[in-house]
């Protein structure tokens, strides 16, 4: 495979995202004079049709608007109310389980895209919800990605026929995809907006799918849901101010590791020394992001104080140049996500991400409306003593992590990707990219990525590192793989940088989609 190295140019404006269906919805808007908030909402929409085994309707959303100044927005839902941890551990044992009805918490999405819309669209739901409504009607064809995500998943839900009444026949590329049950619901929002999905009918059928299958939401958790605008995270790095959103994410772990390098000083150049440093900068920040962050209610210390002048000198101090570290382990529980951009010559920019968590979520499908309910409560500790740990109505730590960076006071770069917990270390190998390098943001992303696993941080590498990368970092202690060129595990990010007389905009040759703008 051949990666493009170039970023599309456009005058007037770009939506950006992981399938081609969902950019082509957003370009639409666009060309017809809606904003760049209303191509986000109408790219998310189609997505969670298209590629419902990443995002949808069942899920959490997070996103950075810029527009005169910057907004963001946490829609991310909380457990039930008898959720505990001991409850957890005397139905599953010892580990958050990763599927079923327990780590299903209330879904942010669909008030999230009724606030973003309410404060900065131009465009009723109804109206940016017409390509969604469609192909959840008529159908589309099936793409390799999709298919793939489909067989991985079937066995493993076999005793779901609420599922397989959706999925089951799909087993090839190309294959028609029709979701009537899901057009139910989206037409439901159309007529009757967020109320019927908190409060209404699909209320009442999330509650009762989830406790038919041994979960404890019910219908006042979904009536009590709130998303948030919240004020989003801030550093510095090198000439550029990165903005990431505030814990319950994981954004203020980017954002230490981004100046744990500054403290560290300019990158080597490319090689061994180079990858090593990032490395071990994202290991530190990620091993402080597992031992603090949670749902800002619950958290034991200020999130600024981990981006401190003192805390990061002194994780800067530990760095070995010639030797890998092994800071404190951490339990990673990697899902589906969808990450999308877009912006216009109005002057609204647009980072914004939205997921199932694991392929298709939790496993519970709401019999009727086809939703397919997220597990993002899997990221939950059962530990009593951890800030994380389960608790009644608490949001998790949680891994999607859309960003925006400015230039001079001024917005510069919107970017993300999908990955879970390579989320934040995605993040970190673009900027030095495109901020240490100044390298078009289309070759940043097509270059070959590195994901940690928390688990143990080992490291594994894309194969298109050269081989002085792989002994370098074996030589200095790291437990290292070789992945293929252009590997799923490494994320789907996409990015639009604003340039002098429109866009430039970039996606991901790992995923399938495109950036489309005029």
């Amino acid at each position: 495979m051949t990666a493009p190295t170039s970023a599309s140019l456009f005058e007037h404006g770009v939506v950006c995202s992981p399938h081609a269906l969902a950019s082509a919805s957003g370009l639409a808007v666009l060309r017809g004079g809606g904003n760049a908030l209303d191509a986000a909402v109408a790219t998310n929409l189609t997505l969670g049709v298209v590629a419902p085994y990443s995002c949808g309707f069942g899920g959490d959303l997070f996103a950075i608007v810029w527009r005169d100044g910057v907004a963001a927005y946490n829609g991310s839902g909380r457990t039930p109310a008898a959720m505990t941890a001991e409850v957890v551990r005397a139905a599953a044992g010892d580990a958050m389980p990763e599927r079923g009805p327990l780590p299903v918490t209330v879904p942010g999405a669909a008030q999230a895209w009724f606030s973003l819309l309410d404060r900065f669209g131009t465009r009723s739901f109804g109206e940016l919800a017409t390509d969604a409504l469609r192909y959840a009607r008529d159908g589309f064809p099936i793409t390799e990605l999709g298919a793939e995500s489909i067989a991985e998943v079937r066995e493993e839900f076999a005793g779901s026929a609420a599922w397989h009444a959706v999925y089951g026949e799909i087993h090839r590329p190309g294959d028609v995809l029709r979701q009537p049950e899901l057009a139910r619901t989206i037409q439901a929002l159309v007529d009757e907006g967020p109320d019927v999905y908190y409060r209404g009918s699909i209320a009442a059928a999330i509650a009762e799918a989830v406790s038919m299958a041994g979960g404890l939401m019910t219908p006042l958790d979904l009536a009590e849901h709130r998303g948030e605008w919240v004020e989003p995270l801030s550093a510095r790095y090198r000439d550029v101010d990165v903005l990431e959103l505030p814990p319950n994410t994981q954004g203020v772990a980017v954002l230490e590791a981004l100046r744990i390098l500054d403290e560290l000083g300019p990158l080597p150049p490319d090689g061994p020394d180079r990858q090593h440093r990032l490395v071990e900068a994202t290991k530190l920040a990620l091993s402080d992001r597992d031992a603090h962050v949670t749902d800002p209610e619950h958290m034991r210390i200020d999130p600024a104080h981990l981006l401190s002048t003192s805390w990061v000198r002194e994780r800067a101090a530990s760095f070995d140049p010639a030797r890998a570290g092994e800071p404190g382990r951490v339990r990673s529980v990697d899902g589906g996500t969808a990450y999308l951009c877009a912006a216009d010559r109005g002057g609204t920019l647009v980072s914004l991400i939205q997921s199932n968590f694991l392929g298709f979520g939790s496993g519970v499908t709401v019999p009727r409306w086809g939703i397919n309910l997220h597990d993002r409560g899997a990221t939950f500790s059962l530990d009593d003593g951890h800030p994380n740990v389960v608790a009644p109505r608490k949001r998790t730590l949680h891994t999607l992590i859309p960003a925006l960076a400015l230039r001079d006071g001024a917005p510069w770069l919107a970017f993300g990707t999908m990955g879970g917990h390579g989320q934040a270390q995605t993040h970190v190998q673009l900027l030095a990219h495109v901020v240490d390098d100044r390298d078009d943001v289309q070759s940043a992303i097509s270059a070959p990525r590195w994901l940690v696993d928390l688990n143990d941080w080992s490291v594994t590498a894309e194969d298109r590192f050269a081989a002085e990368v792989f002994d370098g970092l074996a030589e200095r202690g790291h437990r290292v793989a070789r992945a293929p060129a252009f590997d799923q595990s490494m994320g789907h990010a996409h990015a639009i940088e604003v340039v002098p007389g429109g866009f430039a905009s970039a996606t991901d040759p790992r995923a399938e989609g495109a950036p489309a703008g005029f």
